[in-house]
């Protein structure tokens, strides 16, 4: 039985991806900020809850202990993200961006991933088939933000894309450091979620699918990549 956990899944993204992996056959823990949302959706959807902020040291910690307990880990997927609107909606975003208006993004996008990565590191390297799953999204491609002809080109925000290019980052130093975790970065598509109003393209289950299957590749398959569900996107 392979073990799954997934931040920030009470709704959106992260609920989708536990639906689908339970369904699949995986135990999943959902993890959620909020105690009360995380245990409904833990309750409705057969999964296991655990608190974490990923802002949070003591919650991070804590969960890493119980799950360590429980048996171990074999997938992490780092899914809580925040975006800021005005960072999204606002064409002076260059002239008014400070480093006080990065820094709560900064600290759940990318610190967070890094603060968990940290703490399930050694249940991760205990397990047979080790996987981790960045959500970075589309913004995170520095290749396609300076090209004119990509969509991406004209997003005028500095700090949500600045935070998920951190995260490429790390995959592609995390994946050289471990080897034997495949670790990966995924860009869902342009989904319909409360991170961007619902202005979203595409479903949830359609944009959770490409996070299920790099979630079961075996130890065989891709790491240090970003990837959406055509293959490899430019860094």
């Amino acid at each position: 039985m392979t073990t799954t956990l997934i931040t920030g899944a009470n709704k959106g993204l992260g609920h989708e991806t536990a639906r689908q992996l339970i369904a699949a056959g995986h135990t999943v823990y959902v993890s959620a900020r909020d105690a009360e949302r995380g245990r409904r959706t833990a309750e409705e959807l057969g999964a296991r809850f655990v608190l974490i902020d990923v802002t949070d040291d003591a919650t991070v910690e804590a969960a890493a202990k119980t799950i360590t307990a429980d048996g171990g880990l074999d997938v992490l997927i780092n899914n809580a993200g925040i975006a800021s609107r005005a960072d999204a909606q606002s064409e002076s975003s260059a002239a008014s961006v400070t480093a006080d208006s990065m820094r709560d993004t900064f600290e759940t996008n990318a610190f967070g991933v890094v603060r968990v990565t940290h703490a399930f590191l050694p249940l991760l390297q205990r397990s047979a088939a080790p996987v981790v799953v960045n959500v970075v999204g589309g913004l995170a491609s520095l290749t396609n933000l300076s090209d004119p002809t990509s969509p991406t080109h004209f997003y005028p925000g500095f700090v949500y894309p600045a935070s998920k290019i951190v995260v490429n980052m790390l995959t592609v130093q995390y994946a050289k450091a471990f080897p034997d975790i495949r670790i990966n970065s995924v860009e869902p598509g342009f989904i319909k979620t409360d991170l961007n109003d619902n202005t979203g393209m595409q479903s949830v289950e359609e944009g959770a699918q490409l996070i299920v299957r790099m979630a079961q590749i075996g130890t065989d398959g891709p790491t240090g990549c970003y990837l959406d569900a055509n293959g490899p996107l430019p860094w």
